[in-house]
């Protein structure tokens, strides 16, 4: 069965970035042209507010966001205006905005949840907003100032581009390409866990790309560096945008070549080891790609051994 991701992502995934100025928030930086025309959020829109490594989300098992009509009620009782917001992209008709909301005011039925629970909510679109948004606070949050004179950047009007008006220079959201890698040897698949991180499912060799380095050298180097063995035809899967770290991960296959006698790179690695494929878990996100190769891999041999 092919991911959701395919479905949500690669198909009605639409990520319509606006090419209209974006409003400024409190410590996000300022719009450069009164002139220009702002996108406002309706009474349906989805209000994205972060703190620190949390998002504000509806309480109950549905994954659910504060709308405009719900901040801007919350605002007036409380005597206050609504705050600014930034435009961040739109899902079909769903529209979505940045904001921030006051210390001092806790919406009823809400509360903020650490980024990382979110990725068991439902439904799967909504966790993908919520980890896109994501990605985008952190750049918004991280980039105020120019890094080459120190000058208050401006937002561009028609890309997704931050500018300093002094110098000219420009800042694109942060993008780290990394390698998702299912080593295969026969009906086996190499299979890890991860050293001192919150993640602890299966997960499959990972890595990011080095300055002046394919992908596919990358490939090669994390599994020499973080088991010690060799791989040969190398071949490219799929990829996928992956908010949660700013990251677009680049998913291959590869083969052993030579020895499978695993060396643990334990800084990076709880444990590593060959699973058949009739023992590979089951999908309990349907999210990632790590977990969808580990399925690809399942499925395909599944299918020769019943046809």
């Amino acid at each position: 069965m092919i991911c959701l991701l395919r479905q949500f992502l690669f198909a009605s995934w639409k990520i319509m970035l606006d090419k209209e100025r974006r409003d400024d928030t409190g410590y996000f930086t300022t719009a450069s042209a009164e002139s220009v025309r702002k996108k406002q959020p309706d009474d349906t829109s989805y209000m994205m507010i972060y703190r620190e490594n949390k998002i504000l989300v509806r309480e109950g098992e549905t994954l659910a966001f504060l709308t405009y009509r719900e901040l801007r009620e919350i605002c007036e009782t409380a005597g206050e205006m609504a705050p600014q917001s930034i435009y961040l992209f739109s899902v079909g008709e769903e529209t979505y905005f940045l904001t921030e909301l006051p210390e001092h005011l806790t919406p009823e039925g809400y509360c903020f949840e650490k980024m990382f629970a979110v990725r068991s909510g439902k439904p799967k679109e909504h966790i993908l907003a919520a980890a896109t948004a994501w990605h985008l606070y952190e750049w918004y949050r991280d980039n105020r100032f120019c890094g080459r004179c120190g000058q208050k950047l401006m937002h561009n009007g028609t890309l997704r581009m931050l500018f300093c008006p002094a110098c000219g220079n420009q800042v694109f959201p942060k993008i780290a390409p990394a390698v998702i890698v299912g080593v295969t040897d026969g009906e086996y698949i190499l299979m890890t866990t991860y050293a001192n991180r919150e993640y602890k499912r299966y997960a499959l060799i990972a890595g990011f790309t080095e300055i002046g380095e394919t992908a596919e050298e990358t490939v090669m180097r994390e599994v020499q560096e973080e088991v010690g063995l060799k791989v040969k035809n190398i071949h490219y899967y799929k990829s996928q945008p992956w908010g949660f770290d700013q990251n677009l991960l680049l998913g291959y296959f590869c083969e052993l070549d030579g020895e499978r006698d695993i060396v643990l790179d334990t800084g990076e690695l709880a444990t590593a080891e060959w699973v058949h494929y009739s023992d590979v878990p089951e999908d309990p996100e349907g999210l990632s790609l790590t977990r969808e190769m580990m399925s690809v891999f399942q499925k395909n041999f599944t299918s020769e051994k019943m046809s």
